[in-house]
């Protein structure tokens, strides 16, 4: 494999990727076959937002190689089932080795499956709501250089999501995290020019039909 410049890593199997999954075998999976593919699964959505919380000062890697134990411990993150655990929930997850035994982010993701059905209550779905608010990105360069996309920490639409989500009174939700959100969930498509997934993102992003 070679690295190059401009934030792109040629694998041994002749494909061109984003540099950032290091060919980590389980990080390049990841990059391949999730990364940025629109989701529009309530489910899936609210277990990304709250690990999205649950790497705040950790890297992805750390989490997504827990995301078996996490899913076990949060119910499959159904946040119907999620909203009904307590205080007893909240010791024994403190206990497990398996995931991050952070009391406030332990607590943050039984506050947000409650507001999660609030807010399907009042949106309709996740989706429906996340997907409402997908930004234009006419704004962005094209090509999608590197450059650009490592100054992309946070940007207005997220801090707008992050500021409404936390009206809501959801927690750990800032716009670092909500980008991060976006990026994996497909509500832009981050993926290097260059990269292969790029333009099957892509595809899939043209086709897909947005919750209406």
């Amino acid at each position: 494999m070679s690295d190059t410049d401009d934030g792109l890593l040629l694998g041994s199997d002749g494909l061109m990727r984003c540099k950032w999954h290091g060919n980590l075998p389980d990080y390049l999976h990841y990059h391949d076959h999730e990364w940025g593919h629109p989701v529009t699964s309530d489910h899936r959505l609210f277990e990304k937002i709250c690990l999205e919380g649950f790497q705040s000062g950790l890297s992805w890697l750390t989490i997504l190689r827990k995301r078996e134990n996490f899913r076990e411990a949060f119910h499959g993150f159904d946040f119907e089932r999620v909203a009904k655990m307590g205080e007893a929930d909240v010791a024994k997850l403190l206990q497990n080795e398996g995931i991050i035994r952070h009391r406030g982010k332990i607590e943050a993701t039984l506050n947000n499956a409650r507001r999660a059905i609030e807010l399907c209550e009042s949106e309709g779905s996740l989706a429906r709501y996340f997907w409402s608010r997908e930004p234009d990105l006419s704004y962005r360069p094209q090509p999608l250089t590197w450059d650009f996309l490592r100054t992309q920490g946070k940007t207005e639409r997220s801090i707008e999501i992050s500021k409404d989500l936390k009206k809501r009174g959801w927690k750990f939700v800032g716009p670092t995290t909500v980008y991060a959100f976006m990026q994996a969930m497909g509500l832009v498509n981050d993926h290097v020019e260059g990269c292969f997934c790029r333009d099957v993102v892509e595809d899939k992003r043209r086709a897909l039909k947005r919750p209406a």
